[in-house]
């Protein structure tokens, strides 16, 4: 009798096989984390948390819980526009001043998205679900967050968790979709190398963009504000502590804040259901065509052109910056050893985040 006592002290006697199942997804999170190196800095924090928040008797994610603390980040929509503002202040705008057109093709590769969002609403889930969803074809772990904790918070574990992995999976996902809607000759264009952009211009950029695009789209203003005053902290050139502290130590704080953030919602209760898969075949199929939809407008665009674009660029209109832009790189020099794409895949590398929150935006106004 007193063993049973003592046995209901303890975890052990409340646990259940739905939180060995959470503890055995998170255990496959660190493993893609730290052995495959897929987006480490925050599958740790979002694997442990997926493990931590199923302990019975943990108390992390009650109302006055420790990791219900860090949610509130995410719920007031305090964190995601911090993540922007770092990013932002990481994110080097040259490339994309030098050839406006390359922000046409980061535009393009939201196709996913709004593909997504009507697979998923014909699938049967809600309105705001489908834009949660639809989401993730942005490959912009933060906009999916921002997004999903105002429009479906119930589901922001699963979203968010596919955003991130497909986001790691981009080295897999981005060449055979490439090499299926290009030719050899088109992967061997060689693009000319960029001009020089003036100090102003990137100065006026940020500032400008900032209040067409929070005019057009006043529902991203948060995003948008964010990522232009981090940009302003890098190019102003007065204030390199704040842009320092913004990429380093800033940014690895809110990771920290986000993931474990993020994992009240990776409760046995909440994610493991019947429409789980559902929503990572969605996101999966949005991903794709989100690198098609970049790739495709490439091709259009050079029907009308007599500079060529490498079509291949268009792919890294997704916001996963810079390694969707990396892949291009290397596809670039396996084509062509004097192919040198990289600088020419950051236009439309950083044209994606803003097209992802513009996207979000819109979703939020709408939805």
């Amino acid at each position: 009798m007193k063993v049973l006592e003592t046995l209901r002290q303890t975890g052990f006697y409340y646990l259940t096989p739905g939180q060995i199942v959470m503890f055995a997804i998170g255990l496959l999170l660190l493993y893609l984390a730290i052995k495959k190196k897929y987006e480490p800095y925050l599958l740790v924090p979002i694997g442990f948390g997926a493990i931590i928040v199923n302990l019975p008797l943990g108390n992390l994610i009650g109302d006055h819980g420790l990791l219900r603390l860090f949610y509130y980040g995410i719920e007031y929509e305090v964190l995601p526009p911090l993540t922007f503002l770092c990013i932002g202040a990481m994110t080097d705008f040259g490339p994309m001043i030098a050839n406006p057109r390359t922000a046409l093709l980061g535009a393009g590769a939201q196709f996913g998205i709004y593909v997504g969002f009507v697979v998923a609403y014909m699938l049967g889930f809600s309105l705001p679900e489908a834009a949660a969803i639809g989401s993730i074809g942005g490959a912009d772990g933060p906009t999916t967050i921002f997004i999903a904790s105002a429009k479906a918070p119930h589901i922001l574990g699963i979203v968010t968790v596919a955003a991130y992995s497909y986001m790691a999976l981009v080295p897999i996902i981005i060449p055979p979709i490439v090499k299926a809607l290009t030719s050899q000759k088109e992967r061997q264009i060689v693009m000319k190398q960029l001009r020089p952009v003036p100090k102003l211009e990137k100065i006026f950029f940020p500032i400008l963009t900032s209040i067409l695009v929070c005019l057009l789209v006043p529902t991203a203003t948060p995003l948008i504000a964010m990522f232009m005053i981090g940009n302003l902290f890098r190019e102003c050139g007065v204030v390199d502590r704040l842009g320092k502290v913004s990429q380093d130590d800033l940014m690895n704080i809110v990771t920290i804040l986000l993931g474990l953030g993020v994992s009240v919602k990776l409760t046995a209760e909440e994610f493991l259901q019947w429409r789980v898969l559902m929503i990572l075949g969605v996101g999966l199929i949005a991903f794709a065509f989100s690198v098609a939809g970049g790739v495709l407008l490439a091709k259009f665009m050079n029907l009308f052109s007599k500079e060529k674009i490498n079509p291949m660029i268009g792919a890294a209109g997704l916001s996963a910056v810079p390694m969707s832009a990396r892949v291009v790189q290397v596809m670039g020099l396996q084509a062509n050893p004097r192919n040198y794409l990289l600088m020419h895949a950051m236009g439309p590398n950083v044209a994606g985040v803003i097209g992802t929150a513009v996207a979000c935006g819109l979703f939020l106004m709408l939805v």
